[in-house]
């Protein structure tokens, strides 16, 4: 399932420099996933997988000034990429593993993870590490731009059963972490599954 990080950052070290050339039509759908999030002015908010900082201007856009923007990765060439595009103006950038977060417990409303759930090295225990610097009550969005269908189709491959994405097997794995699955979209023009940090 999970990749090692090895394996990750080799991949989108090799895609940075691009990646936003190749998507250049997802600036709607990342804010609309963002607007769906639930936050609020004064909020803090992670950007688990922040990858390019795509996200970072709406998360800033809705917490505000007030608010706490952090967009984490794995792949410094990412993070490069996304300081290129003037994202680091929306938020903190910090080079890291989602598995072992630089926050105290409880300290963030909200987590949006973009594409993270099939990058995870150890899915369960990474997002119980994003369940833990969540305040309970908080939530998390876990977004692609695209569904499960298109995504397969983009990369050549079919739909598994064992994908962790699919709602069957992502509500189980949310629920044994510490949170609750509490909506699920896979259309072809997007992939949003919505989750409360549970108590």
């Amino acid at each position: 399932m999970g990749e090692n990080h090895t394996d990750v950052q080799a991949f989108f070290t090799a895609r940075a420099a691009d990646w936003d050339a190749r998507f250049p039509d997802d600036g709607p759908a990342y804010a609309a996933a963002v607007a769906d999030l639930g936050l609020r002015p004064g909020d803090a908010v992670l950007d688990a997988g922040c990858g390019t900082g795509r996200a970072l201007p709406a998360l800033r856009d809705v917490v505000g000034p007030s608010g706490t923007v952090i967009g984490l990765d794995l792949t410094p060439a990412m993070l490069e990429a996304a300081v290129r595009a003037g994202r680091s103006a929306h938020g903190a950038l910090l080079l890291g593993d989602v598995g072992r977060l630089p926050l105290r417990d409880g300290v963030l409303d909200a987590v949006f993870g973009a594409g993270l759930v099939s990058h995870l090295a150890r899915p369960a225990e990474d997002l119980r590490e994003l369940a833990r610097v969540v305040r309970p009550g908080g939530r998390l969005a876990l977004f692609h731009p695209v569904g499960r269908a298109v995504l397969a189709a983009r990369h050549g491959r079919t739909l598994t059963e064992d994908d962790l994405r699919a709602e069957p097997n992502l509500r189980p794995l949310l629920a044994g972490s510490g949170w609750r699955l509490v909506s699920y979209v896979d259309e072809d023009s997007r992939f949003l599954a919505q989750a409360v940090r549970e108590r």
